[in-house]
């Protein structure tokens, strides 16, 4: 499967974004979906993540209550709604996919996304 992140950009802080994953190549259905960032000098990190069905979440308790994750397969689409952002919410985001469960390591991922950068100023 392929994936195409988009909608990153520049907002400023307290602002919000929506990040758009879109899959090609084969149904998004068959997978668990994932967001994962990383900073300038960091290391990828975990994000947030959607079962198959849309029914379970997981979020990184640094962004847990400002983003939510959903997903519309009938789209073959995956989403991140960023709120309240700040800026140590800036990096490149990445979606990604996973043939089996909902997980929040990369390593079980499959797929991934070219990212999308958001940079939020102060």
């Amino acid at each position: 499967v392929q994936l195409q992140a988009s909608g990153g950009g520049l907002v400023q802080a307290g602002g919000s974004l929506r990040l758009s994953c879109a899959a090609s190549g084969r149904t998004v259905s068959n997978y668990a979906m994932g967001w994962f960032r990383q900073a300038p000098g960091k290391e990828r990190e975990f994000v947030a993540a959607v079962d198959r069905s849309g029914g379970r979440t997981r979020y990184s308790d640094s962004v847990k209550g400002r983003f939510t994750i959903s997903r519309d397969n009938a789209k073959n689409s995956v989403y991140l709604q960023m709120n309240s952002l700040y800026p140590e919410d800036t990096a490149v985001y990445y979606c990604a996919a996973n043939a089996a469960a909902l997980t929040v390591y990369g390593f079980n991922y499959d797929y991934w996304g070219q990212g999308t950068l958001v940079t939020v100023s102060s």
